[in-house]
Formats: C-alpha cells, sequence, structure tokens
C-alpha cells in the first residue's frame, strides 16, 4: 500500500480535520443559540459574534493550509467579511433582532458566494460538491434573513438551524474527502 503525499493530499487531509471541527462547532453553537434565542442578551449577542469570529479563524487555517492557488484570494476575502459581520452584529444586537438578521443575512449571501467559490476551486481535490452546494444555500438563506428581518415575529432560532445544516455540509464534505483518500491509497 502507498501512501500519497502529494500536496494535494496533504491539503485534503488538513481539510478533513478543519471540517470535523467545523461540524462540531456549528452543532454546539446552534444547540447554545436555540436555548438563548428568546432574546438578545448578553449570551446570544456574544454567540453572535462568535461565529463569524470562528469563521475567521477558520478561513485562516484554510488558507495556510492550501498555500498557494485560486481559493486563497476568496478565503482572505472571507476573512475579512467574517470580521466586518462580527464588528455589525455587534452594533446590530443594540437595534434588535431585525437588525442582527439583516446584518447575518448579508454575510450568509457573501460568504456563500466566497464558499462557492473556493470550493468550485477546488473541484478536482474531490469531497467540495457539498461546499459548492452549501455556499449556494448560503446565498438563498442570507436573502432569507434579510427578507426575514421585515416581518413581525423575526427570531434568531432560524440562523441555528443555518448553522447545523452548513455544519452537515461540512461533515459530508470531510467524510468524501476521507472516502477520496482512501480510494487514491
Amino acid at each position: 500500500m502507498t501512501t500519497n503525499t502529494t500536496p494535494a493530499a496533504g491539503v485534503a487531509q488538513t481539510l478533513r480535520r478543519l471540517y470535523f471541527v467545523r461540524f462540531g462547532f456549528a452543532l454546539v453553537w446552534a444547540g447554545f443559540l436555540v436555548a438563548t434565542a428568546s432574546s438578545l442578551g448578553p449570551v446570544s449577542i456574544a454567540l453572535l459574534v462568535l461565529y463569524p469570529l470562528f469563521d475567521v479563524v477558520a478561513a485562516v487555517l484554510d488558507a495556510r493550509s492550501s498555500k498557494t492557488g485560486r481559493p486563497i484570494a476568496a478565503l482572505y476575502a472571507n476573512v475579512a467579511i467574517s470580521l466586518l459581520a462580527a464588528a455589525g452584529l455587534a452594533v446590530a444586537a443594540s437595534s434588535g433582532i431585525p437588525g442582527v438578521l439583516r446584518v447575518w443575512g448579508t454575510w450568509a449571501i457573501v460568504a456563500g458566494l466566497a464558499q462557492l467559490a473556493v470550493g468550485v476551486a477546488r473541484r478536482g481535490m474531490g469531497g467540495q460538491w457539498p461546499m459548492i452546494l452549501s455556499g449556494a444555500i448560503s446565498v438563498v438563506a442570507g436573502a432569507s434573513f434579510v427578507i426575514q428581518a421585515t416581518m413581525d415575529g423575526a427570531s434568531l432560532r432560524s440562523l441555528a438551524g443555518y448553522a447545523t445544516l452548513g455544519g452537515i455540509f461540512f461533515l459530508v464534505s470531510a467524510l468524501r474527502l476521507g472516502r477520496r483518500r482512501a480510494q487514491e491509497q
């Protein structure tokens, strides 16, 4: 049995681990948000700001593992977008749930486009179709959050569903990367 030690294989293995961590984080975060989402209090605000900050860390780790190639620019754009989102969410929290949904929705749209670009650039690596689909769904979900912000009874609970679905896509992608790696060995 030969071991594939090409740079792409190393990137795939690093991404696989990162995707598993992102899956776990998304589920735990969603659970905490559901428990605190009835109002904007200190815990729910901290959770809202934490999510894009976690995305920043994940994108930096992803970019470092990739080192070169087209996904790097989109990953660093995602870092900037997510930092702006974290700051925007902290500010929007003072105006209420609709303001938070508008900021989150805008971030989901732009971050989804970045994720879509990264997934398309990496599609030859394998395991990226879930990321491509997740990016596209993020764009649609972001638009729905912006629309939801205009309606009576706007709620943060839908953000937990968004995070959970995103986490599931990371899990599927990690599993697909592992399957491809096993086939190449």
